[in-house]
């Protein structure tokens, strides 16, 4: 019987041992060698004289004309979808374990993560790969410029989305950093996971979809996507300067610190073509602002976190080392003991800013109430409003990037630049 391309077919092979046997749909080829492809999807080549076949099912000339037209629609459809780019940075979404000693390194690339998630190929046209393969606490701040530039080449390269591939443990400070230095008119998503893809309870592949989801709507800011709830249910889209990971392994560890989030993903297991976004406040939109690089930056900037009995030779020391910004986590409404004043003031007086956060990250901070926090404002602090503590200490690195000047200094960290200070219009 003459093979038609489309037929099911059993083709029996002998070897020396056995009878081996596959299936699969006969496919055009130029040679006069069998191929078919398996169910497994795999194609193979066979030599018709070495193996005897039966047709299984007969394949219409109507079927393969059927077949022919589903895959030029669906390479229709790919052409439509828009363009996003993964730049992965490793962390645990990119990591897998090592069952022989128990660690989490980082070991998949970006064709990896598109091979493991291949409902990304559903909703993008991705490309994408490996600008750091790192766990996150190795992370540093020439390393943020890096990404800023490859994040800006890829956008000014035609990419409509961008999504970052990150370790969790230090996200804050990249969402940040790229907050700061890419003025966007595209999604910046970054996203991670808690758990490692290969771990059955793993939150990698939901926070990947819902990613390249926001990726690809009309928001143009750098954000964090990841878990709203211990279930599969929705992530919250966090701006990316006033996220914080507010647990070291739950999956919904990320909050939306002294704002509410951009919006939330919900998520259906059964569909992506399902999963919708809603969106809880104001937002840039897509193509609203031009693309712009603004990467210099002042790395030998510290965050210095105030305790009870303190010394302050801590500032000394920071000073005689020759460190350009500071930025204090004090108690409460923005406070140090008394001791500590006569350290700012020498800091101040130096040319170096010294900015004052909370330790409480919720409400603002106001040095007007009590006599020190007074004297902390007489000796030159610059309050830090209600950003969040590591996020002052990137705005403050790239504030001092744009200028040295103390008064445009202070001018700057009181501007609201990314939307990391509520209540002041961006």
């Amino acid at each position: 019987m003459e093979l038609e391309e489309g037929d099911y077919i059993r083709v029996r092979k002998k070897t020396d041992r056995d009878v081996v046997v596959y299936e699969g749909i006969v496919m055009p080829t130029a040679s006069r060698n069998i191929v078919i492809k398996l169910d497994s999807g795999y194609n193979i080549g066979i030599r018709p004289e070495s193996v005897t076949f039966e047709v299984i099912s007969k394949a219409s000339k109507a079927e393969v004309l059927k077949e022919e037209k589903k895959e030029e629609e669906e390479e229709i459809r790919k052409g439509e979808l828009p363009i996003l780019s993964i730049l992965s940075t490793g962390g645990t979404i990119a990591s897998k374990v090592d069952y022989r000693t128990g660690a989490v390194s980082p070991q998949f690339s970006t064709e990896d993560i598109l091979e493991a998630i291949p409902e990304l190929g559903q909703i993008a046209n991705i490309g994408g790969r490996v600008i750091y393969s790192i766990l996150s606490e190795n992370m540093r701040a020439e390393y943020w410029r890096k990404l800023a530039s490859e994040v800006y080449n890829e956008i000014k390269n035609g990419a409509e989305g961008i999504i970052v591939t990150h370790g969790t443990d230090t996200m804050g400070y990249t969402a940040a950093a790229l907050s700061f230095m890419v003025q966007t008119p595209v999604p910046i998503i970054l996203v991670g996971s808690q758990r490692s893809a290969d771990r059955p309870s793993s939150d990698a592949a939901m926070n990947a979809i819902c990613a390249a989801k926001v990726a690809c709507s009309d928001l143009a800011e750098v954000v964090v996507v990841m878990h709203g709830s211990t279930s599969d249910d929705f992530c919250f889209i966090h701006r990316g300067t006033k996220v914080r990971k507010m647990h070291t392994s739950a999956r919904d560890a990320f909050q939306s610190v002294n704002g509410t989030p951009i919006g939330k993903v919900y998520y259906d297991t059964s569909n992506i073509e399902k999963i919708r976004l809603e969106f809880l406040s104001a937002y840039k939109k897509r193509g609203e602002r031009e693309l712009e690089l603004r990467d210099r930056f002042e790395a030998k900037c510290c965050l210095v976190k105030f305790y009870p009995g303190a010394d302050p030779a801590i500032l000394d020391f920071f000073i005689a080392q020759g460190y350009r910004g500071i930025v204090l986590e004090g108690t409460g409404l923005g406070h140090v003991s008394a001791e500590w004043i006569p350290g700012v003031a020498r800091a101040v007086k130096q040319g170096i800013p010294v900015v004052m956060t909370s330790q409480c990250l919720y409400g603002t901070i106001c040095d007007r109430v009590y006599d020190t926090g007074r004297d902390l404002l007489d000796a030159g602090i610059i309050e830090g409003e209600d950003m969040l503590p590591e996020t002052a200490l990137v705005k403050l690195m790239w504030v001092l990037g744009q200028s040295t000047d103390m008064d445009e200094v202070r001018r700057l960290m009181h501007e609201n630049i990314a939307g990391e200070i509520s209540g002041k219009i961006l």
